[in-house]
């Protein structure tokens, strides 16, 4: 048996959001679950579509977001309240049942006010004949959520999770598995980074505190604040200025694992959008030079716009970093990081969408990459020099088992220990947990090239 865990409930002042939200809420659900597209795709495409004040906006992405990532548990409620199947050609008014069910279950949303909102939003649709379905089958749940949800019995439903991810996390981390899959459906932290170069820590959570945004320091990172309730980055004292960037816990241990030294040639390998090269460059500005590398040109351009929001300045390609021979000179580098592409495991509570647009199959093509980017990175280090392996997976697929591969293939290599990172000892690395520590699932590796 499995085990319900709840979502943090949003509060809601004033009268409730229009039909609109909710229709446009259940097309960016249904864009993600149906469409396979990422959570801020569908956003960008619902909402440029309508003109919706800030506050209508949030709660058009909490709905969506909310039902994308406790899909599996809104299902099984669903299929216990219809008596009849709901054809494909109307999976518009199924994902407005969603909604529906996702505020009676989880926000404090008054029940009538939710469900009325919901059955007008079926005249927007252009399906009044839906209008009665919804209210019934809505009004239904409210009076009998408790009965309905003691019936769930699916360990997908109880989970919030597809099953391979579950199977895939239990035997994983038999120990943890209950807090990483409580974790996954609860709503992350704001973490902030702070640019110590510009300004200090303490001194930036005393601007925070007269903006009116409370905060703490992170206990994990020298650099880190952990802001109480989410805000708009453009609300963040000095944002624009380079004060702070918008960094998970676990992503702000991998600069200072590094330890650069002055005069020091840097790699980041997979860099895009951005932040662990802003992060080196803040901790080491006496760098020799820095690159950065993506493949994909719209996430370099957005790795350029982080450089120069803080005023920093590294060589940005867009390039296929494993194509060697296509951008580098033939000088080795001090450092390389691999912040290889992954399923994204370790990161669902932040990005939800994940549980529905990752397969077994992409897990597979995945190691494959990460293995390319390895073997074609590591001729780059110099004799002494050291690469640093990092994903945002819990699957040791991606993680301590693709190391251990690669160290049987290279007697030149040595694994360092972490000793200062957070999270699980693995022998090839260290991996954070969601929900056993308190930040994002991340992995990390230093390897050393074993000196001439």
């Amino acid at each position: 048996m499995m085990f319900m865990t709840k979502s943090t409930l949003i509060e809601t002042h004033g009268q409730p959001v229009s039909a609109q939200v909710r229709l446009q809420a259940a097309r960016a659900a249904a864009l993600v679950i149906d469409g396979g597209r990422s959570s801020d795709t569908a956003f960008s495409g619902v909402l440029s579509t309508h003109s919706l004040p800030g506050r209508d906006r949030a709660l058009v992405k909490e709905l969506a977001l909310g039902t994308v990532r406790w899909f599996w548990t809104l299902e099984e409620i669903l299929q216990r309240l219809l008596k009849t199947r709901i054809r494909n050609k109307d999976r518009d008014i199924y994902f407005l049942l969603l909604i529906g069910v996702y505020q009676l279950k989880f926000m404090r949303i008054p029940a009538h006010a939710a469900v009325d909102a919901t059955v007008q939003a079926c005249e927007l649709a252009g399906k009044p004949w839906a209008k009665s379905l919804v209210n019934g089958v809505l009004r239904n749940y409210a009076r009998r959520s408790a009965e309905v949800d003691e019936q769930l019995s699916s360990d997908a439903a109880l989970s919030a999770h597809p099953d391979w991810i579950r199977v895939r996390i239990t035997a994983a981390w038999p120990q943890a598995w209950k807090q990483i899959l409580e974790a996954n459906n609860d709503h992350p932290p704001m973490c902030l980074r702070v640019n110590l170069g510009r300004i200090g820590r303490t001194d930036y959570l005393g601007h925070l505190q007269k903006a009116g945004i409370g905060a703490v320091l992170d206990p994990h990172v020298a650099t880190g604040l952990i802001v109480k309730k989410p805000v708009a980055v453009e609300s963040l004292p000095g944002f624009s200025e380079g004060w702070a960037s918008v960094q998970d816990t676990a992503a702000q241990l991998v600069v200072p694992a590094l330890s650069l030294q002055p005069g020091e040639r840097v790699l980041d390998a997979c860099a895009a959008p951005g932040s662990k090269t802003a992060h080196m460059l803040e901790s080491q500005p006496a760098l020799s030079e820095v690159i950065a590398i993506d493949i994909d040109s719209e996430r370099v351009e957005r790795l350029r716009q982080t450089l120069d929001r803080l005023q920093l300045r590294a060589r940005c390609l867009a390039v296929d970093v494993t194509q060697v021979d296509a951008w580098w000179d033939g000088e080795p580098f001090d450092c390389v990081l691999i912040d290889a592409p992954c399923s994204g495991s370790g990161v669902i509570r932040r990005h939800p969408d994940i549980k529905h647009n990752r397969q077994p199959a992409d897990v597979d093509a995945l190691c494959q990459v990460q293995e390319s980017l390895l073997e074609s990175l590591w001729p780059l280090v110099a004799s002494g020099g050291r690469l640093m392996y990092v994903t945002c997976s819990v699957f040791p697929e991606e993680n301590q088992h693709q190391i251990r591969a690669f160290m049987d293939r290279h007697a030149e290599a040595i694994v360092e220990p972490l000793p200062m990172l957070k999270g699980v000892d693995c022998a090839e690395g260290r991996q954070t947990l969601p929900g056993v520590h308190d930040m994002d699932g991340f992995f990390f590796s230093m390897l050393r090239h074993r000196a001439h």
